[in-house]
């Protein structure tokens, strides 16, 4: 899998919530912090106000998409006025996301002007957060005017038609289409990201050739023995250039990240399948059963067999 198909694999976990809410002026929802959760918002048709507690509002209109990586608080009015007005709810347990996968909600106001919004959140699993979503902003905002991206505008699309007009099939059409919401999301920020040179980090980090194809090495097989020489092979660079430029972009050195990856796929591959230890210290390139129990413990503080045991 390439990088970010991986990061997503590894962090989300549970059933996503969305709901298709429509907004009758004057109206106003408050959302509470959640950790442990990312949430998003679309403006299917109109337009309101995103007002977050320690920013100025921003005017959000139709094809306007929001997405909160860290579950932060926020409020969506039809007006920063109407934030009096706003009921504090979470995007975990409020009523708007128990719409998932049935008919839309419609919120009633005095007859007023008229806002479609898709809403919806994803549960994130803080033990195994990939570094790339912890260096996201607070707030990533993706107007719709800026243009240029198609398959992200397709997808909230499909996802607003099967939540506003469920069919046989709904229930697993939808979670895929937030699944693929989600990825398009980050395709669209980080392809958006300045080029590297301008910053360090991920962002310039997945904009970096020679560094993205180590990393997609890393991830396409993990079981390899890599070492910084055919990693900087697969970079296109000599050894003390690519390490170099790998560890200021990625914050840690190639093998380094290499072996907590493998620790990362070693832990999802303990709770999800029950695969002997043997194999899966092999799938993640350790040939001695031994020295896999020690590099996990020395990661996760248990051994692998009582890790298993207690997820």
């Amino acid at each position: 899998m390439d990088v970010l198909s991986d990061v997503v694999a590894v962090t989300r976990t549970g059933r996503p919530r969305s709901a298709h809410v429509r907004w009758h002026a004057p109206w106003g929802q408050e959302f509470a912090s959640v950790p442990g959760s990312a949430g998003f918002q679309v403006i299917v048709r109109g337009s309101c106000w995103l007002l977050p507690p320690n920013a100025e509002p921003v005017q959000l209109g139709t094809g306007d998409v929001v997405f909160l990586p860290h579950g932060s608080g926020h409020t969506l009015a039809d007006s920063p006025e109407s934030l009096a007005t706003a009921p504090a709810c979470g995007p975990a347990d409020h009523e708007l996301y128990d719409a998932y996968a049935s008919d839309s909600v419609d919120r009633s106001g005095d007859g007023g002007p008229v806002t479609v919004v898709l809403c919806g959140a994803y549960e994130l699993d803080p033990s195994r957060t990939h570094p790339l979503l912890l260096t996201l902003p607070d707030l990533i905002h993706l107007p719709a005017q800026s243009g240029g991206r198609p398959e992200l505008r397709s997808a909230v699309q499909l996802l607003a038609a099967e939540l506003e007009n469920p069919r046989l099939g709904t229930d697993a059409i939808v979670p895929a289409l937030l699944d693929t919401l989600l990825l398009y999301i980050l395709r669209v920020w980080f392809d958006a990201q300045p080029a590297r040179g301008e910053t360090t980090g991920w962002a310039a980090a997945l904009n970096d050739p020679p560094v993205t194809a180590a990393l997609h090495a890393i991830h396409r097989d993990p079981a390899t023995p890599w070492t910084v020489a055919k990693l900087a092979a697969e970079a296109g660079l000599s050894r003390a250039p690519f390490a170099r430029r790998f560890a200021m972009l990625i914050g840690q050195p190639p093998l380094g990240y290499l072996t907590w990856w493998r620790m990362t796929t070693a832990a999802r591959l303990l709770r999800t399948s029950d695969a002997p230890l043997r194999s899966i210290a092999v799938q993640v390139g350790y040939t001695s059963e031994f020295a896999f129990a020690n590099a996990f413990k020395r990661t996760y503080g248990t051994a692998p067999g009582a890790y298993r045991r207690n997820s």
